[in-house]
């Protein structure tokens, strides 16, 4: 950081515009976060803070962006960007208590620093991962899109951010769809210690943009007027020709990535040249210098922000540490949700698996307006298993959207349409490529309600399962992936019936649920449905047989594949539970069965080790000890992936060996 003592602007200012008033707001604002920011490393060395990420020198980004936008208009800053935050008026004491993890803050002590949102300020804060976010702002401006709003959004990365898959994903989505979203890049140098140039070969960022058909800008990133007056007038005329537009504003981190990092891996001449480009500095020279700003007012400005910041601290001192309450953080994993049992009213029909979540989907389109769905081919093509053949003609391209190959961008933009009010539908084209959007389901859509109370009001359908010769990236049945992730829903239905009313029950939920629709099933499994719209609750099995000597767990295609083995072994004594829902998981009635039948078999699609079949026994032991009269088994696939020659996939799913061990339980 530069000292004060040159007072002529090495940055040429350009005011053309701009009265007074509005000259010295912008140094007002750019002067607030550099205070805060040079109180709290006092405070860190005072081990008052855990930790700190500096924008010092980048202030004029983040107040000139944050001024040109609408205060209704949501922002997604990052670590860096204090001014966003000073800038939408957060009250100090609240950003203090937050930095130290009480509950006046946003998170009520779950995360730290800027990791938070805020709906009252239209702030939406980042996760460490970087890039989800910027699928995110696609999101929440489609929604403004959709809803004819003149409203844009902002969303901030870093230089090295923008290495990120997501990156990519997000631009590519926004331009397809033109997104009004301003993608604000804050290239300071340094992704951490890594230079620019062992970050990308382009010139600059800005030229990535003629890849997406995209506009784009090169800002000095240190020039507040500049930052201010450009952002300004591109964002009017976002506003009214909804497009992106990718911003790179040039600058530099004058400190380290976070204050223990240091700044040793810079060279001493590049440290003094960007130090001579101080934002602050400069600007407060060239006020001087067009009587604008005297020292008599700055020392004034300087002694109200101080007396501000000290004022605000004692307030966040004064508070209470957090306590722990498990009652309370258990509570808040979750977005409340008041079941509203729908019973059918009409004839039934015999249907297929797959005709029911055709008008699980299609009923629960009529009754939110708001529901968006997006998946890959889903539109006139009707998706690659036609469930969503007809939407597209019913219900219009705005809210039937095709989407580019971008898994990850188009789960963060459901988490968007989720923060600015709308319900978001992500089909899979199938199961086994969520890993491609693993990183948003687990790590945004999962925490977010408990981290800062903002639900992910998304369902993510997932056509799963082998049996159909599809091999190892078009077999696999994942469930476990996310059942290990507190605030996923994960629900998997075995018969048409049960499917049409929990995937209408997941459009209610304002959670994240992912549905699990076992490809086998779709076109082989009928049942008599209700024509009309009904609703069945999660967390609740199915007892489909009653016996009294053994307990069968399971879900999806084992539900039938034991139907099959029982009938052919001719056993009628066996309690048959089908699941139907995993998280949450019905263990009342795995109890309720075992112990009345003192054994007890899970049967899983999955391969055992970390499935859910595993869990399940886990439970049986710890509560049905006593109650035993055998060892729990588990059955389940192979420990291979999925093979695809049918020998070999018979040989890898777990149906004959349920037979065999079956018998041997039954004999035990």
């Amino acid at each position: 950081m530069t000292t004060e003592t040159s007072t002529v602007s090495k940055i040429a200012y350009n005011n053309e515009g701009l009265s007074n008033s509005e000259l010295f707001e912008l140094y007002r604002l750019m002067l607030k976060p550099r205070l805060i920011e040079e109180k709290m490393l006092i405070l860190l060395r005072q081990g008052k803070i855990s930790k700190w990420f500096s924008g010092i020198g980048q202030e004029a980004i983040s107040v000139g962006v944050t001024k040109a936008l609408h205060k209704d208009e949501y922002i997604l800053p990052m670590h860096r960007n204090l001014g966003v935050f000073t800038g939408r008026d957060i009250p100090l004491y609240r950003l203090f208590s937050q930095w130290q993890g009480k509950m006046n803050g946003f998170t009520k002590g779950r995360d730290r620093s800027f990791h938070f949102g805020t709906q009252e300020f239209k702030i939406v804060g980042m996760i460490s991962h970087l890039g989800p976010q910027l699928g995110v702002a696609d999101g929440i401006a489609l929604a403004y899109k959709l809803r004819n709003e003149k409203k844009l959004t902002a969303v901030f990365t870093g230089e090295g951010g923008t290495s990120e898959g997501d990156f990519h994903e997000a631009l590519n989505i926004a331009s397809v769809w033109d997104l009004p979203v301003l993608f604000c890049v804050e290239n300071n140098g340094y992704g951490l210690s890594t230079p620019t140039n062992e970050q990308y070969r382009c010139k600059d960022i800005a030229d990535r943009a003629l890849g997406y058909g995209m506009e784009s800008h090169i800002i000095d990133g240190n020039n507040i007027t500049e930052v201010y007056k450009r952002v300004t007038a591109i964002a009017k005329s976002v506003r009214e020709n909804p497009r992106p537009v990718l911003l790179e504003f040039k600058t530099f981190r004058m400190r380290g990535h976070e204050e223990a990092s240091g700044t040793k891996y810079v060279p001493e001449e590049l440290m003094q040249q960007w130090s001579e480009k101080d934002p602050l500095v400069n600007y407060k020279n060239y006020l001087t210098g067009e009587g604008i700003l005297n020292e008599e007012a700055d020392n004034a400005l300087r002694t109200e922000i101080k007396a501000e910041i000290n004022d605000n601290l004692k307030l966040a001192y004064s508070e209470d540490m957090v306590t722990a309450d498990e009652t309370r953080e258990l509570n808040d994993v979750y977005k409340d949700f008041d079941y509203e049992e729908v019973a059918p009213k009409s004839e039934t029909k015999e249907i297929r698996f797959i005709d029911a979540i055709a008008e699980s989907v299609r009923q629960s389109m009529e009754k939110h307006n708001d529901l968006v769905l997006m998946g890959q081919d889903i539109a006139d093509y009707g998706g690659v298993f036609k469930i969503t053949d007809g939407l597209f003609s019913e219900f219009g391209s705005e809210r039937v959207r095709n989407t580019p190959i971008c898994e990850s961008a188009v789960v963060g933009a459901g988490m968007g349409l989720s923060i600015n009010g709308m319900k978001a539908m992500v089909e899979m084209q199938f199961g086994d490529f969520v890993s491609s959007g693993f990183n948003p389901i687990v790590n945004y859509l999962a925490k977010t309600n408990y981290r800062w109370n903002q639900n992910a009001d998304v369902v993510i359908r997932m056509p799963c399962g082998a049996g159909v010769g599809a091999g190892p990236f078009h077999s696999q049945t994942n469930e476990a992936w996310f059942l290990k992730t507190p605030g996923l829903k994960v629900i998997y239905p075995a018969f048409p019936y049960d499917a049409k009313g929990l995937l209408n029950t997941a459009f209610n939920d304002p959670n994240p649920v992912l549905f699990f629709e076992h490809k086998a099933l779709y076109r082989s499994i009928r049942q008599e449905v209700p024509t009309d719209y009904y609703t069945l609750p999660f967390g609740k099995a199915s007892l489909l047989r009653e016996g009294e000597k053994i307990s069968i767990i399971t879900y999806g295609a084992g539900v039938h594949w034991a139907m099959e083995i029982l009938d052919e072994l001719n056993y009628s004594e066996a309690d048959l539970l089908d699941l139907r829902s995993l998280q949450p998981l019905d263990k009342d009635a795995i109890i309720e069965s075992v112990k009345k039948t003192g054994k007890a078999m899970v049967l899983t699609e999955d391969t055992l080790f970390g499935s859910v079949a595993s869990e399940i026994a886990s439970l049986i032991q710890e509560e049905c000890f006593e109650y035993l009269d055998a060892p729990v088994f588990r059955v389940g696939s192979l420990e291979t992936p999925v093979p695809f020659a049918s020998q070999l996939e018979s040989q890898f799913l777990p149906k004959e060996r349920f037979r065999n061990k079956l018998i041997e339980l039954i004999e035990y």
